[in-house]
């Protein structure tokens, strides 16, 4: 079949690459285009969606009429039934382990204070068995608690108690929403990257049978609130780029057959206008930055690539000095629309602790200022903001310094081979208790691990290469932009390698891998114009690949759910001795 919408390549008016003159095929990795004179600029500033071959409907013997109402549908029917199956496997049995299990203990505690006092709060050593022996019907303690991160995530998990109870459906609620409506995300995001739905919903379903997005969706930490935050991030600066580009070709002149010609006065000196959905980049990233301070190397790189995008989409439409043009016409706006946007979210979004008492009764250091910080250069600044200046720099001495021993504390460099997951949960049943079976002969095991779904790592690691070898020598956007997700959320922990850290933070970069397996997964099918036999072979590689890692998810799924087993096959499924 001819169809091109599994492929990674969606140039317009390309020729197939066995049609190209070997010296064009040469010079392709050092940016020429053949042809790229005789095409309309707006299709290079803004490509077309690619749709799969009349020859596909025919063979599966679909009618046009339907055939037409499917493809104009698909684009939203197909992310959202991915989106539906995620879901049902990330709510299904959610208050299962019906326990407090690992950084549970903090967040949703923190959480529940949170959305009743406004500030984090000390509980009594027995809380957990308390609250979960009563259904959370428990009194809220008054003495304040030194924590260590932003309010927004735990603000997040504390509306998911406020509906559903302060019990462990209720503090998982949010994140498993988060983590179904993540998957909607990267779906259409893949979409709009790759112009293919095909390939944005095959991301979206990589990332549905990942086990560590699967975990993370199903527990109350903060790492999973903070990925939907930076995804969401990247898809509204991804439409914003679209919506740029859409300006662009519509200020261009058309030539006499009606094609649009770069221009270069147009393309240095066109206003791109208030460009909201950076705006919306800028406040998700606030969310995100008032979730964990790791945020702020994404807020970085996001902002660096976006004005990347900016140059290259002026290039494109004939500017001769992009660079310059984006200084002159787009840095400033980005920099409002980010900066400066992310940091009021984030300040707004300690409003509790800011409104409680300074008698001593609200949040830790509230009344700092009054008491310990009188004097000294900055006391034209309110309290309020002294204090809490005098809060962070504390928070940052103990992250910077944090070097405590831990049992699953690992190194980054183990994270993409999946080399150290985290236990969450551990129990032993007894044969014929808590769903351990009665013959089992001995006791079982019934683990919650935060595990990624092996292979899918694994292939996610030569992924990876292909992503970056395509960025460095066909100078493919697309690729660039998924190693700046990769490499925004993963290369700042190589700088605190001494520092306790753990493989779940992994989880803020897990939709570029998915995104990075699913460039491969359309490189493996075949390009446009490739014969029959190599697309049907390169379709035959890429699904039987995809089967392996869906069949490896469910092999893990016990380990992923809390579900007892007998402790041999609990054995089978420990394939590193760093597992265990």
């Amino acid at each position: 079949m001819t169809s091109t919408a599994s492929s990674t390549d969606t140039r317009p008016g390309r020729p197939p690459q066995d049609q190209q003159p070997s010296w064009q095929q040469r010079l392709r990795r050092f940016g020429y285009r053949p042809g790229a004179s005789d095409t309309d600029v707006r299709e290079r500033l803004v490509p077309p969606y690619v749709q799969p071959s009349p020859r596909l409907w025919q063979v599966l013997g679909v009618p046009p009429t339907l055939a037409e109402r499917i493809a104009r549908w698909s684009g939203w029917g197909g992310p959202l039934l991915v989106t539906l199956m995620a879901g049902v496997l990330r709510f299904w049995n959610l208050g299962s382990p019906k326990a407090v299990i690992f950084d549970e203990t903090y967040y949703a505690k923190d959480a529940w204070a949170l959305v009743h006092r406004g500030f984090e709060v000390n509980w009594d050593k027995n809380a957990n068995d308390l609250i979960l022996s009563t259904n959370g019907h428990v009194t809220v303690p008054a003495d304040a608690a030194y924590v260590v991160h932003p309010p927004v995530g735990k603000y997040v998990i504390g509306l998911g108690e406020l509906i559903f109870g302060f019990d462990p459906f209720g503090w998982r609620f949010m994140t498993a929403l988060l983590g179904t409506l993540s998957i909607l995300i990267l779906c259409r995001i893949g979409r709009r990257l790759f112009r293919s739905t095909f390939l944005g919903c095959l991301a979206g379903a990589l990332m549905a049978v990942d086990g560590l997005a699967f975990v993370m969706s199903r527990t109350s930490l903060l790492d999973g609130v903070l990925m939907f935050f930076v995804l969401a991030a990247f898809g509204c600066l991804l439409i914003d780029r679209d919506r740029a580009r859409e300006k662009l070709a519509a200020a261009l002149p058309l030539d006499a057959d009606g094609r649009a010609r770069p221009d270069a006065h147009i393309a240095e000196t066109t206003r791109l206008g208030l460009r909201p959905w950076r705006w919306m980049a800028g406040l998700t990233l606030g969310l995100a930055l008032g979730t964990k301070w790791n945020a702020l190397y994404i807020l970085a790189a996001f902002c660096v690539m976006a004005l990347l995008w900016d140059a290259g989409s002026r290039k494109v439409a004939g500017a001769r000095h992009p660079y310059a043009a984006v200084l002159r016409r787009d840095t400033g706006l980005t920099f409002l629309a980010t900066v400066p946007v992310a940091i009021a979210v984030y300040l707004l979004s300690w409003i509790g602790w800011i409104l409680s008492p300074t008698n001593g009764s609200g949040g830790y250091f509230r009344n700092w200022a009054a008491t310990d910080g009188k004097g000294g250069n900055w006391t034209f600044l309110p309290d309020w903001l002294r204090s809490l200046w005098h809060y962070e720099h504390e928070v940052y001495e103990f992250h910077v310094g944090l070097s405590s021993p831990h049992t699953y504390m690992s190194n980054p460099w183990s994270w993409l081979v999946d080399g150290r997951p985290v236990s969450y949960f551990y129990e032993s049943p007894s044969p014929g208790k808590d769903g351990c079976p009665a013959d089992a002969g001995e006791k079982c095991a019934r683990e919650v691990l935060a595990l990624g779904t092996p292979l899918l790592w694994w292939a996610a690691c030569f992924a990876l290469a292909y992503v970056l070898w395509r960025w460095f020598f066909r100078r493919d956007w697309r690729a660039g932009a998924i190693a700046c997700g990769v490499a925004a959320g993963y290369l700042p922990w190589f700088m605190y390698q001494e520092r306790t850290i753990f493989f779940f933070y992994a989880i803020v970069f897990v939709p570029f891998l998915c995104l990075a397996v699913a460039m491969l997964l359309g490189a493996i099918i075949g390009p446009p114009g490739s014969s029959d036999t190599r697309r049907v072979a390169g379709a035959t590689g890429a699904g039987v690949l995809v089967l392996l890692i869906a069949w490896n998810f469910i092999y893990f799924w016990p380990l992923y759910t809390g579900t007892a087993i007998p402790i041999d096959d609990w054995r089978s499924r420990m394939w590193l001795d760093t597992w265990v």
